[in-house]
Parts: structure tokens; C-alpha cells; sequence
């Protein structure tokens, strides 16, 4: 599958998750998938089943050029700025430790701040949800129809 049609199969499942769910509970899930192919990577990787490992990363790394060409710069502001720059950080991160010697190392340490990110987000998602004004928590930088 070329790398257009995984763009727009992640854009769509953005979409998608966004219908069903509220846009932070959609944030959490999309990096919660990221998180789980990249572990499937480093996986398969190891086991020296390259092909699988770089499909694995392929999935992980469209959802999050995904996320970061889904960010509203106009309402987001320099908080968007900042997580369009930390998505594509973590997407060339990914490609350039891809069949490296100490690939496994790199992968953990790009898992363990996609984490974070994820941790971060709940956080935010369960802030939202004690707030006074319960429209925040469908609220998000993230609109379907804005991009990069």
C-alpha cells in the first residue's frame, strides 16, 4: 500500500473515530494504536520478520502524520505548532532508526513518548470532563477539514 493510502486511511479513521467518539477519547485511541503497532514492530523486527516490522511501522507512523495534518493553527495556536512539530519528530524518528542496530532501543524510547503524549491526553480528556463547561470536552485541535 502506498504511503497516500495509508495517509488517507489514517485521516479516515481519524474521522471516523471523531463521529463516534469525542475528539480526546478519539486522540487517546489513535495514539493508543500508534503505540500498539510500533510494538508490533519492534517485535517482528526482532524476530527478524522485516517486511511485517516495516508495515507495522508504516500503520504507526500514518496515524500520526494523520494527527499532525488534522491540526486546527487557528484556533490551536502555538500548541498546535508544537504538536505538528512533536508528530513529525516522532515519524522521522521512527524512519531513521528503522533497521538500525539499536533500532529495539530507539522504538522503546519513541513508545515511551508516545505514552506520555497518550498520558497527557487523558489527562486533559478527564480535566474536561470536571470542568464546568462540559462543551470543552468535545472541543479539540483537531478538525477534520484543516491541514498542513
Amino acid at each position: 500500500m502506498s504511503q497516500n493510502a495509508m495517509s488517507r486511511r489514517a485521516v479516515q479513521a481519524y474521522r471516523g473515530a471523531a463521529i463516534c467518539v469525542p475528539p480526546l477519547k478519539a486522540m487517546i485511541l489513535l495514539l493508543d494504536r500508534a503505540i500498539s503497532f510500533l510494538r508490533k514492530s519492534t517485535a517482528a523486527q526482532q524476530e527478524q520478520r522485516f517486511e511485517e516490522s516495516f508495515v507495522e511501522l508504516t500503520r504507526a507512523t500514518s496515524i500520526l502524520r494523520g494527527l499532525s495534518h488534522n491540526l486546527d493553527f487557528a484556533r490551536g495556536g502555538a500548541l498546535a505548532e508544537q504538536l505538528y512539530n512533536t508528530y513529525n519528530s516522532l515519524i522521522l524518528a521512527c524512519l531513521h532508526s528503522y533497521g538500525k542496530p539499536r533500532a529495539s532501543e530507539n522504538f522503546h524510547r519513541i513508545i515511551a513518548s508516545l505514552v506520555e503524549l497518550r498520558e497527557a491526553w487523558e489527562f486533559v480528556d478527564g480535566a474536561a470532563a470536571r470542568s464546568p463547561r462540559p462543551v470543552a470536552a468535545n472541543q479539540s485541535l483537531l478538525t477534520p477539514a484543516a491541514g498542513r
